[in-house]
């Protein structure tokens, strides 16, 4: 069985991490699929599987998907005799399905998840564009493994210092949605275990949260910071591209410029930067179109420790 290689963020080079977070799955699937139309015979898809060297069809008509033909249906045919009858009454009809948008890293844990050997993939539109199978993704990484192996980066956490003082960097990237909120959940550890107000570590869980996950949803990766005083705690948040256009439209609660698939999966409601300024003492942003953002935000500690 075809197995995809172990790809987390914290055992992979630096370059391949940020391949399978931050390539389309369009640039990676095979376009223009071979198909099948619904009235089209078993016998048919057993000589396109044959003269194709393929293991499944999508049955589509006009970029319309309606099912997939695999080798399992193809067997199931020879053995019940039925290779004259047409493919619509033995295809798979619930068909799983990607998105172009998608990043590489949706389809390896789709891989991971299911027992598919193929995935149909649609386009905006919900019409069939390509299909992808673990033989396009391990071409793809091997390619760039060939063009990377000269210059692995090293993947290394900052050095912490012990006591409430510290200062943290961590790392995000496009669409990593199975690792987001990782730096936001080690700083909050770091401040439950100095036993800090619960209050005060609630605004910061809440700021670092949203800050980082907006970096995952709409950049294309960058760094959390984190600078931990008995004063104050200072999140900077700097990424890469593609900038806001509209600063203040983006501080707006509802406004967000998500795709759909992303708000299907519960992110990119247009409220992770209006929660981070609400919850901060002070709140600074900077956006340039290609270029990046830069966002920081302090909540103070001292004087609310104070009060209690």
């Amino acid at each position: 069985m075809n197995r995809l290689p172990d790809l987390s963020p914290d055992k992979s080079p630096l370059s391949l991490v940020e391949l399978i977070y931050g390539t389309p799955i369009k640039e990676v699937m095979s376009a223009d699929p071979v198909t099948l139309d619904r009235k089209a015979s078993m016998r048919r898809a057993q000589e396109l599987m044959r003269d194709k060297g393929i293991t499944g069809i999508p049955v589509a008509e006009d970029g319309r998907l309606y099912g997939i033909v695999s080798i399992h249906d193809l067997i199931r045919a020879m053995q019940i005799e039925k290779l004259d009858t047409t493919v619509e009454d033995l295809m798979t009809s619930k068909v799983v399905t990607l998105e172009e948008a998608m990043p590489l890293s949706m389809a390896i844990s789709y891989f991971g998840k299911y027992s598919y050997g193929r995935f149909p993939v649609m386009n905006s539109q919900q019409l069939l564009t390509g299909i992808i199978t673990v033989r396009d993704i391990n071409v793809t990484l091997i390619n760039r493994l060939m063009q990377e192996v000269t210059r692995y980066e090293a993947m290394l956490d900052n050095d912490v210092k012990p006591g409430l003082s510290i200062t943290r960097v961590f790392h995000t990237r496009r669409h990593d949605f199975e690792h987001g909120g990782r730096a936001s959940t080690a700083i909050k550890q770091h401040l439950v275990e100095h036993n800090l107000d619960r209050r005060l570590i609630k605004k910061v869980a809440i700021a670092s949260y949203e800050l980082e996950m907006n970096q995952v949803v709409h950049s294309i990766g960058g760094t959390i910071s984190f600078k931990v005083t008995p004063e104050s705690v200072e999140i900077l948040v700097q990424d890469r591209g593609p900038g806001i256009e509209n600063v203040e439209a983006a501080l707006t609660e509802g406004f967000t410029t998500a795709a759909d698939w992303i708000k299907s999966l519960g992110f990119g409601a247009g409220l992770g930067l209006p929660n981070a300024k609400r919850v901060s003492d002070e709140f600074f942003i900077h956006s340039q179109i290609g270029v990046g953002t830069t966002v920081k935000a302090i909540i103070y500690l001292k004087s609310k420790e104070t009060e209690r």
